[in-house]
């Protein structure tokens, strides 16, 4: 064991005297350490009961001869850090989540992992972690929220960021947004929709590092405290059989997981975190393969924020083994995948079934013939561009209009809220990127007043930055080369005609290249909103969003 490092031997002495003074006995210290990593914190709701889950994986723990060690990790809620300069500090925790579990597992030898993630940088971060550790790992998060109710719809987080554009217009009275506000969020757990935290916990179920249920079991269900005792129970088996993340994530269970992505209509931002997770796992990917599979696999499931489901809905549909069960049946999965169920892809699938036909759709009858997200490139886009298809209306598909060009996010969010944008136009939000921004903060603020104005079907939107998955509409982020490193887009000027062509994957200015090249020869970057501390670094570090956002090597 691993842990022997720490423990045994004469020399070894001192470090068992420290364990005996956190209480630990012979035996304790003999088995098996485990670390239990909570990102339980007091902010997030989605994170909020999460010592609940942590002390039924340390049951399990206990119970199959293991000693748990919990630890903490830090989390960032993009919620409340949406809008303002906290939203830079979002996808940088990533990467110090993966190094905090890192430092904390080497430096105390844990033999094993269970990993209590809910949230959106929260769950790749510790992917990451599995991937460059590579010891017996299984992730257990603390699961969705349920859905509010407001005159009678059901609603969830994205229904308060667009009642604000809807306030902004009159089409919603400050009262009635007041009440929508203590309606959406009813309970614990990660927001209700297929945004980015219960995509990652999807995904994570497909790429077999979480157990059956990881991704839909709602967080209030005691069906949640049951899958966390037994990731305790299952830990120690792969303990035992030597299982370790390296053979669950590979070339194959990265296609599996990028295929289930696209039946769901998840976040854009899983083109970011699925390559990053593929990077620490030392697997090549590049966003060719989201395209690849998108063009073979429909999207089977509508949800929020595009879609009348929730995560509650496709929970008692089936799950995401359903969902899987459904695209076997068109050879789109390699069914010999190992996961930490300690079976099979193709066994954990026989007896899935699929409980609604409308909020899992068959094959036959997908919501659309292509899966949820499309990679678009172009002279502005040399390196690609994503946009979640599933959630653009039909009309804005194929597009062309004017830009009107945004140095900052808020900058665009103003002119926005002042009216200033008409039908037809093309937003342009630059210097958001990675490197930019610094951070590639969420553009959730710009997508939801403008759906909230009723404009989602006349206005696009195009960045360097992000968009949260919580946005819908023709929101195209993660344009690559970003504009801070002279990419194309940052010679894109007010005024210029933008083509937008989603089936056609073409995103476009209508410029030569000798315009654009000379454009850029007279350019000069903006100067970086933050240049101390923590993304001052990260600045220097990050590569580009194409990559996934990872750390240069």
């Amino acid at each position: 064991m691993r842990s022997d490092n720490a423990k045994q031997g004469l020399n070894r002495a001192p470090h068992r005297s420290l364990l005996r003074a956190t209480g630990h006995t012979d035996r304790e210290i003999d088995q098996p350490w485990v670390g239990v990593v909570n990102s339980f914190n007091e902010v997030i709701p989605g994170h909020r009961h999460l010592n609940q889950i942590a002390a039924a994986v340390k049951e399990g723990i206990i119970a199959e001869g293991g000693t748990p060690f919990e630890f903490p990790t830090i989390g960032v809620c993009d919620g409340i850090a949406m809008n303002h300069e906290g939203m830079r500090y979002s996808l940088p925790s990533r990467e110090l989540i993966a190094d905090s579990i890192e430092i904390m597992t080497r430096g105390h030898q844990f033999d094993a992992l269970v990993m209590i993630p809910n949230c959106d940088k929260i769950v790749p971060g510790m992917l990451i972690a599995a991937a460059r550790i590579d010891i017996p790992t299984v992730v257990v998060s603390g699961g969705a929220m349920l859905a509010g109710h407001f005159q009678g719809e059901r609603v969830d987080l994205k229904s308060v960021f667009e009642g604000v554009g809807a306030a902004k217009v009159n089409q919603m009275s400050e009262e009635e947004l007041k009440e929508l506000e203590r309606s959406a969020c009813p309970t614990c757990g990660s927001c209700a929709g297929m945004f980015t935290a219960n995509t990652m916990n999807c995904i994570t179920e497909a790429l077999g590092l979480g157990l059956p249920g990881n991704g839909t079991i709602p967080a209030v269900m005691g069906e949640r405290i049951a899958l966390a005792r037994k990731a305790g129970y299952q830990v120690m088996e792969m303990l035992e059989k030597n299982i370790t993340p390296s053979e669950i994530i590979t070339p194959e269970s990265i296609r599996n997981a990028v295929a289930v992505d696209m039946a769901l209509g998840g976040s854009t931002n899983t083109v970011l975190h699925i390559p990053a997770v593929a990077h620490a796992a030392d697997i090549h990917m590049n966003l060719a393969v989201f395209d690849e599979i998108g063009r073979k696999v429909p999207h089977l499931c509508s949800m929020s924020p595009s879609g009348e489901y929730f995560i509650e809905d496709l929970y008692r549909a089936g799950g995401i083994q359903a969902v899987m069960k459904v695209l076997a049946g068109d050879e789109i999965l390699e069914l010999d995948q190992p996961t930490v169920s300690g079976r099979t892809v193709g066994e954990n699938i026989d007896q899935a079934r699929v409980q609604d036909s409308d909020v899992i759709r068959p094959l036959d009858n997908p919501y659309h013939e292509q899966g949820g997200l499309a990679i678009l490139e172009g002279n502005i886009a040399p390196d690609g561009s994503v946009v979640k298809q599933s959630a653009v209306d039909e009309q804005m598909l194929q597009h062309t209009g004017p830009a009107r060009v945004y140095n900052s996010e808020e900058e665009a969010n103003e002119a926005i809220m002042n009216g200033e944008i008409n039908k037809g136009d093309v937003v342009v939000i630059l210097y958001e990127g990675p490197r930019g921004g610094p951070g590639m903060r969420e553009m959730l603020s710009p997508t939801s007043a403008l759906a909230g104005m009723n404009l989602e079907k006349d206005v696009a939107l195009l960045t360097d930055g992000r968009f949260s998955g919580a946005s819908r509409g023709a929101s195209i982020g993660h344009i690559s080369p970003e504009a801070a490193t002279g990419g194309p887009i940052a010679a894109v000027q007010e005024g210029d005609i933008i083509e937008i062509d989603i089936p056609a994957r073409k995103l476009e200015v209508q410029l030569t290249e000798t315009e654009i090249a000379e454009r850029l020869e007279d350019w000069e970057p903006v100067e970086p909103p933050v240049t101390e501390g923590y993304l001052a670094r990260y600045r220097e570090f990050v590569d580009t969003a194409d990559t996934g956002a990872v750390f240069k090597k």
